[in-house]
């Protein structure tokens, strides 16, 4: 693994993340969950065989740079023209959908920016074939952001599409500096894990379906029990039962183009593994009132609420799949570390 640092590293804190912090910076529609993430995957076309690395560390650090330039410009102005093209998958629809919300809700552009800085950077560049070419930058966020935050790391992965196409992020995931694996190496560089690789707990290409089978059916499936499993599907299972509102949810399994998984083999013959799904929370008042609408929620509807509203919301994760085996029980193979997630839409009826 390839490494370049930028800037100084600040004194390291307690490990903890913000929610709040979270959600004004990726301009989330509603209030934005960071937990867990992780990707797998591999795809070789155009007849390219040959094991390449995605991007020289300058490469690398220009395409962070860049996003970073893109992020302020967008965020300050709260236009999303203005970073569409530094952005995509399950990160980029949750910013795009963030920052055409606050349009709406502070036409005047954003009086609170500060600007993103991330520094000490470190690239995880993976050898592989083919396009899409992908590396990780894992990287320290400036502490003016959000006083207090405590030590964290934000890992981005970026991906390319072919050559004449610009390095875009794809996926975000906030983690501790103890949470982040140590990744295998060939040759110097990383190694990626293909959508259907055996010899793991669960191939980096099912993940969101199991992970949307646990959501909607209970039980743990391959799943350790945490806030992004277990506990998630309980907080749902409270929230419907409230009186006057009556609360559903639908999940979906989101694998394709740039919402495909991407893995990264760990030293321990596991997998690191960023993955996205979708949501659907639908929300009926009792007759003769109305469910409450965030201004953000509210700036992305369409239709009008009568009794109903429906949130769309992309859900972004990162997870450690253990090797087959490796633990002896059935449900610790796979942990959820963090999952970003942000509404995109809404529909009233």
């Amino acid at each position: 693994m390839r490494r370049l640092r930028l800037g100084r590293t600040p004194e390291r804190a307690r490990e903890r993340s913000s929610a709040r912090r979270h959600t004004r910076l990726l301009g989330a529609a509603a209030t934005a969950v960071v937990l867990a993430l992780t990707a797998g995957g591999c795809v070789t076309v155009h007849g390219e065989l040959a094991l390449l690395p995605p991007a020289t560390e300058a490469e690398a650090a220009r395409a962070l740079a860049d996003f970073t330039t893109a992020y302020n410009r967008a965020d300050r102005a709260n236009d999303p023209a203005l970073s569409a093209n530094r952005v995509t998958g399950p990160l980029g629809e949750i910013n795009q959908a963030g920052l055409r919300a606050r349009a709406v809700t502070q036409p005047g552009g954003n009086t609170g920016h500060r600007p993103l800085e991330l520094t000490d950077a470190r690239f995880v560049l993976p050898r592989k074939a083919g396009w899409p070419r992908w590396f990780v930058a894992d990287t320290d966020p400036n502490t003016d952001v959000d006083r207090g935050a405590g030590d964290q790391r934000w890992l981005l992965l970026f991906l390319r599409n072919g050559p004449r196409q610009p390095w875009e992020a794809g996926h975000l995931v906030i983690l501790g500096p103890s949470q982040v694996p140590a990744f295998a190496e060939e040759g110097g560089f990383a190694v990626p894990v293909a959508a259907d690789a055996d010899g793991l707990a669960v191939a980096p290409g099912k993940l969101g379906e199991e992970y949307v089978a646990a959501l909607q059916k209970g039980g743990p499936g391959p799943f350790a029990a945490g806030p992004h499993t277990s506990l998630l599907r309980e907080r749902r299972q409270s929230a419907a039962r409230r009186p006057g509102l009556a609360t559903q949810y639908l999940d979906r399994v989101t694998d394709r183009g740039d919402f495909t998984p991407f893995g990264l083999r760990t030293k321990d013959g596991g997998a690191f593994v960023f993955f996205s799904t979708r949501s659907f929370e639908r929300q009926t008042a009792a007759a003769g009132y109305r469910p409450k609408v965030d201004p953000d929620v509210k700036a992305l509807l369409t239709g009008q609420v009568r009794n109903t509203v429906t949130k769309e919301w992309v859900s972004d994760q990162v997870a450690l799949v253990r090797p087959a085996g490796g633990t002896g029980r059935e449900h610790d193979g796979v942990t959820v570390l963090a999952r970003l997630q942000g509404v995109v839409g809404a529909q009233g009826s």
